[in-house]
């Protein structure tokens, strides 16, 4: 038996889709998924992405048996997650950003009770494990407080800690930091960080903000339409797309344009030119090699090497497959 986590086999769901035309009611099939693989193994942290339609939430609810898939299979757990979703619901954790597991005009700390009985938690499981999220999370300002009287930032990191009071074995969040501070945000990344170290817990995340992703996920997996595009490392990304990556170059004195070394392009001057921008494609040449080439012909001060820009990855390796 397969100790995957997530474990699907030509993933497939379809939509039947109508539509009127003058005279007439059409009826077309729109596939969201499409022949979908994913395999993750227990204790990884995966960003799942792509553009809106592109599949992601169908996906998850065929994870957690919300939908059934048209063709194919999904292992979620080690269990069937249509056929046995009161299992499986103590084995996951979900959390949606626009959705809310919580008892609106209840205080925190209620609804918590009330999942706890849900979850069938021993009463000594359940105190310890609350006192735990509230201490790391930082609830305790508000566990009191009515879910209806919180900020977004306070009732998300409340989420979060709904979805892990049962320590599920998986957690998939869909837009955990959405509209959040940034404050907001590090702390709920923070948290997820030492949660998962601490206790092996899986992450399933997809979001369209790249810095979670960047400081969450060790592995990427993009969607379009439906299918995998990519799957592997955040670096591995940017050189599947051929991104260039970005010197930024501060000299002891203003200089000319750096125009003409090999294999880099200038991007731009500052100051005068004692600031300038070259990108360089990593396939052709090194920025050891480049800043040689810059040290010839002035004397460098300080430097920072820009990488790409998550979104426009993504972005590219859509306009490459179109």
């Amino acid at each position: 038996m397969s100790d995957a986590v997530i474990e699907t086999d030509c993933l497939t769901r379809k939509f039947a889709v109508r539509g009127k035309g003058r005279k007439v009611v059409t009826r077309t099939t729109m596939c969201a998924v499409d022949n979908l693989q994913l395999r993750v193994s227990p204790g990884e942290s995966v960003g799942y992405i792509g553009a809106n339609g592109a599949g992601k939430s169908t996906t998850i609810k065929m994870l957690v048996g919300i939908l059934v898939p048209t063709s194919g299979t999904v292992r979620t757990c080690g269990l069937d997650p249509h056929r046995q979703r009161r299992q499986l619901a103590a084995r996951v954790g979900v959390v949606f950003g626009q959705r809310s597991q919580l008892w609106w005009d209840l205080p925190v700390r209620e609804s918590f009770e009330i999942l706890a009985a849900i979850h069938r938690l021993p009463a000594a499981d359940a105190s310890a494990r609350t006192a735990e999220l509230t201490e790391q999370l930082e609830l305790g300002d508000f566990v009191a407080t009515p879910v209806r009287q919180l900020s977004l930032g306070q009732r998300m990191r409340a989420e979060v800690a709904a979805a892990l009071l049962h320590r599920p074995r998986l957690v998939i969040l869909d837009e955990p930091t959405i509209g959040l501070d940034v404050l907001s945000k590090q702390r709920l990344r923070e948290f997820l960080v030492t949660e998962r170290l601490s206790h092996g817990t899986t992450l399933l995340l997809t979001t369209h903000d790249m810095g979670d992703i960047e400081r969450l996920c060790e592995r990427v997996l993009v969607v379009d339409h439906g299918s995998t595009v990519y799957d592997g490392s955040l670096n591995g990304l940017a050189q599947t797309a051929g991104s260039d990556r970005i010197l930024v170059l501060d000299f002891v004195e203003a200089t000319t344009d750096l125009t003409g070394i090999p294999h880099t392009k200038h991007l731009g001057s500052e100051v005068g030119g004692a600031r300038q921008r070259l990108s360089f494609d990593s396939e052709n040449t090194t920025a050891a090699m480049v800043l040689a080439a810059v040290g010839e012909r002035a004397e460098l001060r300080d430097l920072t090497i820009e990488e790409p820009d998550i979104e426009d990855v993504v972005r590219r390796i859509y306009q490459a497959r179109r």
